[in-house]
């Protein structure tokens, strides 16, 4: 969202601090340039932790590398095969006709994006009615969006690939905000990916 680079998108993800001298990089971006130091809160690079998802040989259709990544740049790469795959449609887009190209998913929820709950309640995530405008089969992916938020790590249930997931609310002393985000891919060429991202707000 353009109002929240904190909560991170294709555009990566950012922090409102003040950075610390040795991220200035006097060296690198800026050709030599001395930068001086920031005396003030800036919108600067956030750090994210990535676990990308592959291809499953067996069983459910993809499963976490055995690595995961953790840096600013990360904030953006994570969404790159999805962006690049966006801007290959439209590219077709202007040259094909309508019925030749791919459409990207609709994504519909069967709640709201901003949820309030208790700690110890179970929520369920559903996006039924979610639809391909080509026909195309859909696949669904469900994941906490950890560093968006304030509530640490919570578990989805254990079932893969469904228009909906659900977990139980971890107990908490004070108030906080947990992102989930669905990613829905069609199986057109390219694949197109959307989101939609859910806000819950976990209360004592």
């Amino acid at each position: 969202m353009p109002d929240r680079p904190d909560w991170g998108g294709w555009g990566g993800r950012y922090t409102l601090r003040i950075p610390a001298r040795a991220e200035l990089d006097p060296t690198g971006f800026n050709g030599g340039v001395p930068v001086p130091p920031e005396t003030r809160p800036i919108w600067t690079n956030a750090v994210d932790t990535v676990t990308p998802v592959v291809a499953n040989a067996y069983g459910r259709a993809t499963k976490p590398m055995d690595r995961s990544y953790r840096g600013f740049r990360e904030t953006l790469w994570r969404w790159r095969d999805d962006f690049q795959n966006d801007f290959a449609a439209r590219m077709q887009w202007t040259y094909r006709a309508p019925a030749d190209v791919n459409h990207p998913p609709v994504v519909v929820l069967r709640h709201a994006d901003r949820l309030a709950v208790r700690s110890g309640a179970t929520v369920q995530l559903s996006a039924l009615g979610t639809r391909d405008p080509d026909g195309d089969s859909l696949s669904y992916r469900w994941f906490q969006y950890r560093e968006a938020g304030t509530c640490g790590d919570i578990a989805l249930s254990s079932t893969e690939n469904l228009y909906e997931r659900s977990f139980r609310v971890p107990s908490v002393t004070r108030t906080c905000d947990a992102h989930f985000v669905l990613a829905v891919t069609d199986r057109g060429t390219p694949p197109l990916t959307r989101y939609r991202r859910i806000v819950v707000t976990v209360r004592p």
